[in-house]
């Protein structure tokens, strides 16, 4: 049994992305959605992508294809709602890739966004860059299943409330925001711990390393910050700036109650 506090839960979600992501894209985009919810004291979606903008103007990287190209159409003056419509176009309507689920996990970590509220939030940071509701649908399940593990509810029983299985097999590991949820399921279920559970996905997803990013996210939520060992984060040059992010996003949760962990 996982004995972490809800506190400890929480900041394994943010820092255990920064664990997971070896690329370095999703964790700046996640740390921006962090500071954005911290600092305007809730979920602004305009304040959101400005600061995902501005990054983009200062050399934005490893975003993922559609939100590169979103990005490129709104720093040349499009409307936001328009770039994501001709990109979803152009791209031929395969605009289900995983990006949103990597940044938005701290939507889970912001205790005053009520559970019920959740997933619109998540589906509406997706619709920032991605027209396909799958992208979004991926999105909210995750932040659903790092939220009840957050709160206490014990890895199966977050499994079912949040209406998932645990795959058979990792499946295929590619971009395709499904599939990337299922790897992650996959490996975060058959970990014995943290570590255990990132390293078997860092050698499932090779370089484009798609789960592990999920994998250092729900695990994070599962075993708690205090599992992830330092060395799993040696290779994030942000790490100060992300743990500030987890901890002010943490301290909500200090006298929250835990569910059932049994």
């Amino acid at each position: 049994m996982n004995e972490s506090s809800a506190m400890d839960r929480c900041r394994g979600v943010l820092i255990g992305l920064a664990a997971g992501d070896r690329n370095g894209g999703p964790i700046r985009m996640a740390v921006r959605l962090a500071e954005s919810l911290i600092e305007c004291g809730g979920f602004n979606p305009r304040d959101i992508l400005e600061r995902y903008l501005r990054w983009w103007r200062d050399g934005a990287f490893d975003t993922g294809p559609v939100s590169a190209r979103a990005f490129e159409l709104m720093a040349a003056g499009m409307g936001a709602a328009e770039a994501v419509a001709r990109v979803h176009s152009e791209f031929e309507g395969k605009t289900a890739g995983c990006n949103p689920a990597h940044r938005s996990p701290p939507l889970a970590m912001l205790a005053s966004i009520a559970d019920d509220d959740l997933d619109e939030c998540a589906r509406t940071e997706a619709r920032l860059t991605h027209h396909d509701p799958v992208a979004g649908n991926v999105a909210t399940s995750v932040n659903q299943l790092c939220r009840s593990l957050i709160q206490g509810v014990a890895w199966e029983g977050a499994i079912r409330q949040c209406g998932l299985a645990i795959p058979e097999t990792p499946g295929h590991n590619g971009g395709f925001a499904p599939d990337v949820l299922r790897a992650a399921l996959f490996f975060v279920d058959k970990g014995t711990d943290f570590g255990a559970a990132l390293e078997r996905s860092l050698s499932f997803a090779g370089g484009a390393n798609y789960c592990p990013v999920l994998v250092g996210a729900i695990g994070g939520a599962r075993w708690g910050v205090s599992a992830i060992r330092p060395a799993a984060l040696a290779h994030c040059d942000i790490l100060a700036r992300v743990t500030a992010a987890a901890d002010a996003l943490s301290c909500a949760w200090r006298h929250e109650p835990e569910g059932d962990r049994g």
